[in-house]
């Protein structure tokens, strides 16, 4: 798997974030369009868009002659077909297959989700529409040589057409470049289903699979369109939150906010992964896909229409829906979106059950709608999940909305990263994902743990880092820690969050020295504990203390006269989710508590991993 998600340049820190609970939701930046010019608050406002928010991807490294690109075509190529060379290149060599021989890579085919125009059709459409400027400049008086020149200066502001554009704009040719620039033989298409694209793609790939018309697939979606026209599609829909926030689910929601994404995966028959000895992150157990039918309008989402995708693909998969742990939903945040949704899943699942035993939720919380790569981003996200046998939080949720009666369902909206355990180690974890798009296009995939050798394979995610700080004195050590804080918060504040905590496994601090400490797994928690330590610093330095988020600040050190010890403090001092980041972290603890609760459970009696 491979992918660039908002705030995320790679595979490994879009699952951080999602972990940390991180919301990438940002203003919409300068480099993609002028809210001055084209924000209005008023959704009723004449070409105006009311929302300024989205999730929008970082900047990414791009060697065009690794790919044997002329570096003067890359003006006349699309954002997306230059970066999905990058997510398909670091997806086959995630899945150890980028030197692959020519046989594989004869029978390796790629089929991604793609929609709305590409963004080269704006600019180079406006560019012809110099009659139009030709007749308004000479109906109000300006004569024919001034009349050529400002229609050449405005001309200066589009892209200019040459051999390359045409190839540059359309949008298969991003499967076709992939094809093109890594020697691969199979199949190349891109598939529009709305923002159900990636899932439709996936399910023409694993066909390519099951049919044996070829050995591997490179499926998944991709989305750089956060253009103003696509916010002013959405805008006069009007699905986009008046809020500026999305909220999947929850009482507050009011709409979605748009992403971008790029997410792929690299697919093989289970029998062939295994002979090859592939690392396997899960296991693809069943697609459904339906449509809407006939309904009140083309846009307007239909719950029976999407029970019906999750029916058959359940049926595909074998085996009854209640026996999903985590349903990724499609979970976009529109009132009338979300309540089709719960309708729908209820009509599969069950409406009333006393036991709230699926988790629920939707990355879109963190990082938008991601429009044609929002499936892929879900299937990743889930796929995650079931590796590292975590249940994944959604954001931004403060009251589930009444009106989805959540108590009286299967479903409960999961809001933290906990680990996820099983009521027995036999049944293996399973993940639903959906995707519905505009049109009435309705995809749902199950995934299950793979539970062969590779079951347990090392995290993709960092450990927390301790991060140890002093000073000869507290007005030192807080200057320090300032300094820091800015340094945190430039471009290489990623490298010096890593130098610090390495710096840290061996740190010798004077006794007489001013002391800080904290835990953090990522730089963006790193930064909310250090501004709440430099708070405290400055407000009660000369005072030893320790802050409930895990700071500890000593102004001076203890001689223990001899060593530390660590004691067992007795019946009495458990909390709730006490060793959940031991839980998250090390198999060996959720095998030890899946054990124990197995035992409870032979006996009727509750699973203690639920209690603590």
């Amino acid at each position: 798997m491979a992918g660039v998600f908002p705030q995320a340049k790679n595979l490994t820190t879009y699952w951080q974030n999602i972990l940390n609970q991180t919301d990438c939701i940002t203003d919409v930046p300068t480099s993609h369009w002028d809210l001055a010019e084209y924000y209005d608050a008023d959704p009723q406002a004449p070409d105006k868009t009311y929302s300024k928010r989205g999730g929008f991807l970082p900047k990414i490294d791009f060697d065009p002659l690794e790919f044997g690109l002329p570096p003067n075509i890359l003006k006349s190529t699309d954002t997306s077909q230059i970066l999905s060379l990058v997510v398909a290149r670091d997806a086959l060599q995630d899945a150890g297959y980028d030197n692959a021989l020519e046989s594989v890579r004869q029978r390796t085919g790629v089929v991604l989700g793609a929609c709305l125009a590409q963004k080269l059709v704006n600019p180079l459409t406006k560019r012809l529409e110099y009659p139009v400027w030709e007749k308004v400049l000479k109906s109000n008086g300006i004569d024919d040589t001034n009349t050529q020149k400002i229609i050449e200066q405005i001309k200066l502001a589009y892209l200019e057409w040459d051999e390359n554009t045409f190839p540059g704009l359309l949008g298969n040719v991003i499967a076709g470049r992939i094809a093109n620039r890594l020697d691969l033989g199979g199949m190349n298409c891109v598939v529009d289903a709305a923002c159900a694209s990636s899932l439709g793609a996936l399910q023409m790939a694993i066909s390519e699979l099951r049919e044996h018309r070829s050995d591997m697939m490179i499926s998944g979606g991709v989305d750089t369109d956060n253009s103003v026209f696509a916010y002013m599609c959405f805008s006069k829909t009007p699905a986009l939150s008046k809020q500026d926030a999305i909220r999947p689910f929850d009482a507050s929601s009011d709409g979605m906010l748009l992403g971008e994404g790029i997410g792929m995966v690299v697919l093989k028959r289970l029998e062939d992964a295994r002979r090859d000895g592939d690392r396997i992150y899960a296991v693809i157990r069943g697609l459904g896909a339906s449509s809407d039918g006939k309904y009140k309008s083309i846009y307007a989402p239909r719950s029976s229409g999407q029970a019906l995708a999750l029916q058959r693909a359940y049926e595909d998969a074998g085996f009854a829906p209640e026996t999903v742990g985590l349903l990724e939903a499609h979970g976009t945040g529109t009132k009338a979106g979300d309540i089709a949704e719960i309708t729908g899943l209820k009509q599969v699942f069950g409406a009333d059950n006393s036991e709230q035993h699926i988790a629920l939720g939707s990355v879109k919380s963190q990082i938008g709608h991601t429009k044609a790569a929002a499936g892929t981003a879900s299937l990743i996200k889930a796929a995650l999940a079931l590796h590292h046998q975590i249940l994944p939080p959604t954001i931004n949720v403060s009251q589930p909305n009444p009106k989805l009666e959540l108590d009286r369902s299967p479903f409960y909206l999961n809001t933290q990263t906990r680990p996820w355990f099983q009521d027995s180690d036999r049944t293996p974890r399973r993940a639903g994902i959906s995707s519905f798009g505009f049109g009435g296009s309705n995809y749902h995939a199950v995934l299950e743990e793979y539970q062969g050798e590779e079951s347990q394979n090392t995290r993709l995610h960092s450990l927390p880092d301790s991060i140890l700080l002093h000073a000869p004195n507290p007005q030192l050590l807080l200057a320090k820690c300032k300094a820091i804080q800015t340094d945190w918060e430039s471009e290489s504040g990623e490298t010096s969050f890593k130098n610090i905590a390495q710096a840290s496994v061996a740190v010798k601090i004077p006794l007489s020295a001013s002391r800080l400490g904290f835990v953090a797994a990522s730089l963006p928690e790193a930064r909310r504990l250090l501004a709440t330590a430099i708070k405290n610093l400055s407000r009660q330095g000369d005072l030893a203390w320790e802050h409930p988020q895990g700071i500890y600040y000593r102004p001076a050190g203890v001689d223990t006269q001899g060593k530390v010890v660590a004691l067992f403090s007795g019946q009495g001092s458990q909390y709730l989710e006490m060793g959940k980041t031991l839980a998250i972290n090390f198999p060996q603890l959720r095998q030890a508590y899946s054990q124990v609760d197995s035992l409870l459970g032979e006996d009727n009696l509750t699973p203690i991993s639920s209690v603590v």
